[in-house]
């Protein structure tokens, strides 16, 4: 008992003196928005909390479909993610197995 004591001790202390966590980015987002929204109620705040978090994320950080839309200049690319590119873009109005058996295919082949 009496080592453990100064363990406990000096565990809490660490724990007290630690700074709180940091807030996330979302959480910064979330009372950045709330304060914006003060007055609103509703389907009025709710709209307004959707489009504000939304545009916010959107600037942030981009979809996988605009990010797939940057320049080449800007990232680049495997082989295999071009193949996959061009393989996809051959293969728009294809559903289901007929799409699989055309990407295997595709993918398969050599350049």
């Amino acid at each position: 008992m009496k080592k453990t004591l100064p363990i406990l001790l000096a565990a809490a202390a660490l724990w007290l003196s630690a700074p709180a966590h940091a807030e996330s980015a979302q959480q910064t987002k979330m009372k950045e928005c709330a304060t914006q929204a003060k007055g609103k109620t509703g389907a009025e705040r709710k709209a307004f909390m959707k489009e504000c978090l939304g545009a916010k994320a959107e600037a942030a950080t981009p979809t996988p479909s605009q990010a797939a839309d940057a320049p080449a200049a800007e990232k680049k690319l495997t082989a295999q993610q071009l193949k996959m590119r061009e393989c996809n873009s051959q293969a728009k109005g294809m559903k289901g197995e007929e799409r699989k058996k055309f990407m295997k295919e595709c993918l398969s082949k050599k350049k």
